[in-house]
């Protein structure tokens, strides 16, 4: 795309909640803020919301309860206004500074939650849901805490440990995001930001790709104390704390906040590994494709087939529009009301953070930030994020205590919307467009499978070894090849060994990996359901459940939702099924690629 191709690609609109940043009513519902969490403050310290503490009563939990929701909503609002600046320019100092102001004012919220689920472990927890409609309108959030205040340390150690995150996980996660968004290497005599130098994978000439990826590997080696130094900082906390908590392990405490069990993560673990040889089938018949014994890193995203459709941007919202319509109404509609009311950014551009995610933004909207660029992938993207968006939709009428939602089942109808588009393209597809489909299908695949396995493995590995010293950038490195020879195997001939530098996920959240795996798997044996459903006359059926599915996962746990469908997420057979469709689409893409 040409750089003015890029420049008059949409921006999402801000100016419905504020006029800017320096916006006098964004300073005022800062400081309101300031004075809602300060009076709730005042409400635990007064209703007794502490480790044994007060019962609770109908009344108090409602103040209590009432309170959180209340600045959650306002939260919202405030967090993402500023994120939209911040995300998508982060020299903006403005809003560097105003993220920096909402992190200082909302740090009591973290110690406040430990609180409550300290308060709430030490409940009659039967007696409080049958007295009270409140409580039983957050039962499960009221469970969960039961079960998470296993794992609090003391009161005083809880507060502390909230009160530093900002100034330590956070800090430095926050120096990674910032300090990557604003790399650059030198290519082909020019300089371009590392995002570009991502980008130019899917480009068709093998010396581009290869030129790019060495570009790409010296800028990461160029900032790798920095960001070895941030990773080390992340993970030394969360595994000090997972310990210090009296989880088993590292992976333990991601079980509670990703909302399975660890009999789900290993049966769906055992069904990936499994797997692992049928996606090596899938990497040696690209190789061939290409004309290589062995894929080389640059070649995993290398593009192959010829799509005679203009993938542009526009081209993409109207056929994402079409194919959500063709499964219903309100999905379209919905896809429709985001395009047209601006909620989507669509264009790279320097400082603005690679990759794509959705966040709520207020009421029932959602703003869209991705990279376009013109291609299938770009705008299956773009229907994964409209599927999050379209989850909020459905989750606006409850309580943002009732929302709260795990990963594992945030990525369910993300997956579900883009298997649609991507099902759909195949079906127009012939020839070399359905290599070049089945190509899109399997890369993502195999990225949500594979690679997201290998990120396991490393990350854990990490754990183990951060548990004894400081790692070195080299170590880092080490574990990172290591991890992607445990699952790609002999399909590669070269690895990338600064993935760990890459991926923003590690900085973030405590195994931010496994449940991708989870939402691909569990999405596509969903979508096998509406196939079954629409073939037999059900479809409607099928369609309200779904909607009432997405609107309850802040409610009840994945399993407990699973078998509303008459899934059993702890038996192997589910998760080879969804991996069979996989399986059935790498057969295919042997055949057509020759």
């Amino acid at each position: 795309m040409t750089t003015t191709e890029l420049r008059d690609l949409p921006r999402w609109r801000t100016d419905d909640l504020y006029a800017g940043l320096d916006d006098p009513r964004l300073s005022a519902d800062l400081a309101a803020l300031r004075e809602e969490v300060a009076a709730l403050e005042a409400t635990f310290d007064e209703v007794g919301v502490r480790e044994g503490g007060s019962p609770a009563t109908p009344d108090t939990l409602a103040r209590v309860l009432g309170g959180l929701n209340d600045i959650a909503t306002r939260l919202t609002a405030l967090r993402g206004f500023i994120s939209a600046f911040v995300s998508t320019d982060s020299r903006n100092m403005p809003a560097q500074q105003k993220m920096g102001e909402l992190t200082t004012l909302t740090l009591p919220l973290g110690p406040l939650r430990s609180r409550l689920t300290a308060w709430l472990g030490g409940q009659d927890v039967e007696a409080l849901l049958s007295g009270s409609g409140v409580a039983r309108e957050h039962e499960h959030l009221i469970r969960r805490s039961v079960e998470r205040a296993q794992y609090q340390m003391t009161p005083e150690e809880e507060d502390l440990a909230a009160r530093l995150r900002p100034s330590g996980a956070g800090g430095w996660a926050k120096l990674h995001g910032n300090v990557s968004s604003q790399l650059t290497g030198e290519y082909r005599g020019q300089r371009l930001p590392v995002t570009a130098l991502r980008a130019l994978a899917t480009d068709p000439d093998e010396s581009v790709r290869r030129d790019a990826f060495e570009a790409e590997l010296k800028v990461w080696k160029d900032a790798e104390v920095v960001l070895a130094a941030a990773l080390n900082g992340v993970k030394g906390e969360e595994g000090t704390l997972a310990a210090r908590r009296g989880f088993p392990d590292a992976v333990a405490p991601s079980l509670l906040t990703h909302g399975i069990d660890r009999e789900t993560l290993d049966a769906m673990q055992g069904a990936v590994e499994r797997s692992l040889p049928d996606f090596r089938r899938y990497f040696a018949a690209k190789a061939r494709a290409l004309g290589k014994e062995k894929l080389d890193w640059w070649d995993l995203f290398a593009p192959l087939g010829r799509s005679d459709t203009e993938w542009t941007y526009e081209a993409g919202t109207r056929f994402v529009e079409a194919q959500f319509r063709r499964y219903s109404d309100k999905l379209g509609d919905y896809a429709a009301r985001a395009f047209r009311e601006s909620w989507i950014d669509a264009g790279p551009r320097d400082g603005k953070r690679g990759g794509a995610f959705c966040m709520g933004w207020q009421g029932d909207e959602s703003r869209i930030l991705m990279n376009h660029d013109p291609s299938l992938d770009s705008v299956s993207t773009l229907a994964h994020e409209l599927g999050h968006g379209y989850h909020n939709l459905l989750k606006a009428p409850r309580t943002p205590l009732q929302r709260e939602t795990p990963m594992t089942l945030a990525e369910t109808a993300s997956i579900f919307c883009e298997t649609i588009i991507q099902n759909a393209a195949l079906e127009q597809a012939t020839g070399d467009e359905r290599l070049y489909v089945l190509e899109t299908q399997l890369l993502g695949h195999a990225q949500v499978v594979v690679d997201i396995h290998s990120r396991f493995l490393f990350e854990r590995a990490v754990f183990e070894k951060r548990a004894e010293r400081d790692l070195t950038p080299q170590e880092f490195c080490d574990l990172m090849t290591w991890a992607q020879r445990e699952t790609y195997g002999e399909a590669l001939s070269t690895t990338h060994p600064y993935m760990w530098a890459v991926k923003p996920h590690y900085y973030s959240l405590g195994f931010y990996n496994y449940p991708y795996t989870f939402g691909l798997l569990f999405g596509l044996g969903l979508y096998a359901q509406y196939r079954q459903a629409k073939a037999e006359g059900r479809e409607a059926d099928f369609q309200a459940r779904y909607d009432d599915l997405l609107s309850s996962t802040g409610l009840a746990d994945a399993r407990t939702l699973a078998a509303r469908f008459g899934i059993d997420l702890h038996a192997p057979e589910f998760w080879e099924g969804s991996l069979d469709v996989i399986r059935g689409q790498i057969g295919e893409y042997e055949k057509v690629s020759g």
